[in-house]
């Protein structure tokens, strides 16, 4: 499960990296709001970079935006060979995305907690890796659903609902 959990996460992660871009992209040509360097200095200060603000940094930026969104992608894939599918887990690796880049953002200096962001740039932000979390949720899925259902599927349609008296699946059944 883990090796095919590794690559089906890598494509479903650069997938949900390709739709989330392609929706900032867009977004940005509306609103006009520029390009952000956060993830090329959160790169740079978490490998020991010299930073680069401005243009220069568009390579490391895109390492950073690619390459977490990628990994990310593998979590989400486990999830998914998990049996855990679905809107419902989307939504919830979508705030685990959130927290990636919080954590990653705010140890390093670069960012600031939420909270205290401008209320259209935290909008913004929220939307967008929503979008990243529900693409890479959706390939993920549909690669899983090759493999049939997952161990938590297979449990849950043991008995429909939630049941105290439901154990777990025997062992060659997990």
């Amino acid at each position: 499960m883990m090796t095919r959990a590794l690559w089906q996460g890598l494509v479903a992660g650069t997938a949900g990296v390709l739709v989330m871009t392609l929706g900032e992209k867009v977004e940005q040509r509306l609103t006009g709001r520029p390009d952000s360097h956060v993830p090329a200095r959160t790169l740079e200060r978490l490998t020991g970079l010299p930073e680069h603000p401005g243009r220069r940094s568009v390579p490391v930026n895109l390492a950073m935006h690619v390459g977490q969104g990628a990994l990310l992608g593998v979590l989400r894939s486990v999830m998914s060979q998990a049996g855990l599918r679905g809107p419902w887990a989307s939504a919830k690796f979508a705030v685990v995305r959130l927290t990636n880049d919080q954590i990653l953002e705010n140890a390093t200096g670069v960012g600031a907690p939420p909270p205290t962001w401008p209320r259209r740039e935290l909008a913004v932000d929220l939307l967008h890796k929503t979008v990243y979390a529900f693409a890479t949720g959706a390939v993920a899925d549909a690669l899983a659903d090759r493999s049939g259902p997952g161990p938590g599927q297979r449990h849950a349609a043991k008995r429909p609902g939630r049941h105290a008296d439901v154990g777990p699946l025997p062992r060659e059944q997990a």
